[in-house]
């Protein structure tokens, strides 16, 4: 038997006051779109915003339905706002805010669909994007690809296309 470890590195911000100017402007844009989460059901608000290449900033919220499958997460919402706005715009950056004052200690992180998404597009452009999650806690994470949290992930390549 062979055994492997995985490891990688990630940063806490106490605040957002430690972090770029953009990068704040990009995580106060998650926490305005948790506004507009339809999410009636869980109450589970969840807003993203993507800070593309050409500086533009792009929301996105979740939205809920009866049918739970049938529900879109925020950051699929804001990603795929960013490729039908700007297709051919790397994205630099997504900012992930969860609006749910909760017992966890750390701010949720995607779900393994928005994961799979989020890679697609560090794939499609070829770049890596920074990744910021906070909640109601003052903490703020972030990671420096989606590979951190999807080390085994599927991709084109392994189409053999």
């Amino acid at each position: 038997m062979k055994q492997n470890t995985v490891n990688f590195s990630y940063s806490i911000f106490e605040n957002i006051g430690e972090l770029s100017e953009s990068s704040q402007q990009l995580i106060t844009a998650a926490r305005k779109a948790c506004d507009l989460a339809h999410a009636p059901y869980s109450q589970f608000r969840v807003g993203a915003a993507v800070l593309l290449q050409n500086d533009t900033i792009l929301q996105g919220a979740n939205q809920e339905n009866a049918a739970y499958p049938m529900c879109t997460c925020a950051e699929q919402v804001a990603l795929y706002h960013s490729a039908m706005q700007f297709p051919e715009v790397k994205v630099n950056a997504l900012a992930i805010h969860v609006n749910v004052n909760n017992a966890i200690s750390h701010p949720p992180s995607p779900c393994g669909a928005c994961r799979q998404v989020i890679l697609e597009y560090e794939q499609k452009h070829r770049q890596d994007i920074n990744i910021y999650i906070s909640s109601l806690a003052n903490e703020i994470y972030h990671f420096e690809s989606i590979k951190a949290l999807l080390p085994f992930y599927f991709s084109g390549d392994d189409l053999n296309v």
